[in-house]
């Protein structure tokens, strides 16, 4: 029986007639933990030790908001995580899957209307949405100093721990994982694969109406054109590029004319592309085209072994390196969990749990290899990646910087205008 046929004033006695009291019982238990949850987040937070935010951290719910649409990360959060945080914290951990755009509409929402007991406590997030939450308030910290596995493990010093998309961080969120563009093929069927550019082009001739890439503002979608663009175009110039439409466009238009060129050999002949990369990887899988494209570097090796690719695919990148980025953990500025959501992602940047992360999903870990004890890199070392990736030795020595996060949306929107159907 659905929940909204039951009014709190008018249908107790329905409801424990039909429901035999689990509904109520269900419904007084979650208005105590939200009191409880709104009391917690009004201490003062900020002067707790870390195992003071340990103790009231027990027996609480955080919840983690973030896009859902990767099976594999969600098993491991659901069957590894999850139990970690409840056996170790008496944390229950309750994972909302759900599109960015989405989750700051929430937010937002709830910020405006003053809600200070907010349903939200982390947040998957990275580049501009971080970049605009930030500047809205809508962020709690800076707290990621303050975690002591940030302190222990995480290299202080990485650009990519201190900027987000060249933005700076200032401890509003933590590192979660790393990823990095590649592209797969099937050498089975196309066993030259192209370095750069130009060998794209041929490659996308010699395979005409087999080559697509996500529709922008697809997030693997819109990293693939930045490449193409670093690609013909270089990437210094864009660092401290000013967030202006026109001096973008006339700085890309290189790329813009090499895109527009492209199209009559693409997938419906350019006109309109896949909505998304899960979209492009069914369409892989199904043979509809010849080349994918990831921002997870290793999921060639996953794709292989649950049969979603061919034993024959294999990752690829073009020889001047692909775009890498770390993808962080945020705290909502009106959480109800502050100190919960501190100590599941203080959790999450603990070296066993990233390296089973690195078992199971092939995430690149957050953690500094040279932070680690013999006995912490031992169980990265004995990891057997897989089939069809590129070492990570390789991938990191090619490894190019994000654009500043304000370039993203205005090259997402010159593409819309100046490429498609073109």
């Amino acid at each position: 029986m659905k929940e909204e046929n039951f009014n709190e004033k008018e249908n107790c006695s329905s409801a424990f007639k039909y429901c035999d009291g689990v509904f109520l019982n269900s419904m007084w238990k979650q208005r105590k933990d939200r009191k409880s949850r709104q009391q917690r987040n009004q201490a003062a937070v900020e002067d707790m030790s870390f195992d003071e935010m340990v103790d009231a951290a027990k027996g609480t719910t955080v919840t983690f908001y973030g896009w859902g649409g990767d099976d594999s990360l969600n098993d491991w959060l659901d069957n590894y995580y999850a139990p970690r945080l409840k056996e170790k914290y008496d944390i229950t951990l309750e994972r909302v899957p759900m599109d960015i755009d989405a989750i700051l509409s929430q937010l937002s929402g709830e910020i405006s209307t003053d809600k200070k007991d907010g349903d939200i406590d982390m947040i998957w997030i990275n580049g501009e949405n971080f970049k605009t939450c930030k500047e809205n308030n809508m962020l709690y910290g800076p707290f990621a100093e303050e975690l002591p596995n940030f302190q222990s493990y995480i290299d202080t010093d990485d650009e990519e721990t201190n900027a987000d998309f060249c933005f700076p961080i200032e401890g509003y969120e933590a590192p979660y994982g790393k990823a990095q563009l590649v592209m797969v093929a099937d050498t089975a069927v196309t066993p030259d694969l192209p370095t750069n550019t130009d060998e794209f082009m041929e490659f996308c001739k010699a395979n005409k109406g087999k080559v697509t890439y996500p529709a922008l503002p697809d997030f693997t979608g819109s990293a693939f054109v930045r490449n193409v663009i670093y690609d013909i175009c270089g990437y210094e110039q864009f660092m401290d590029m000013e967030a202006d439409k026109e001096t973008v466009k006339a700085a890309i238009e290189p790329a813009l004319e090499y895109l527009r060129e492209l199209n009559p050999y693409l997938w419906n002949e350019g006109k309109t592309f896949p909505k998304d990369s899960t979209a492009l990887t069914n369409m892989y899988s199904d043979g509809e085209v010849v080349m994918d494209i990831s921002y997870s570097a290793y999921s060639t090796a996953t794709n292989i072994e649950n049969g979603t690719y061919t034993e024959t695919s294999q990752s690829f990148q073009f020889d001047k390196g692909t775009i890498g980025n770390t993808n962080y953990i945020a705290i909502a500025a009106n959480s109800g969990n502050v100190a919960g959501a501190q100590v599941a992602i203080n959790e999450m940047m603990d070296p066993e749990v990233q390296a089973d992360r690195f078992t199971e999903i092939r995430t690149i870990p957050v953690v500094d290899y040279n932070k680690l004890n013999d006995t912490q890199k031992e169980a990265f070392d004995k990891v057997e990646i897989g089939k069809g990736v590129i070492s990570q030795d390789e991938l990191l020595s090619k490894r190019l910087p994000e654009m500043p996060s304000a370039l993203v949306p205005i090259i997402e929107e010159i593409w819309a205008e100046e490429v498609v159907g073109k």
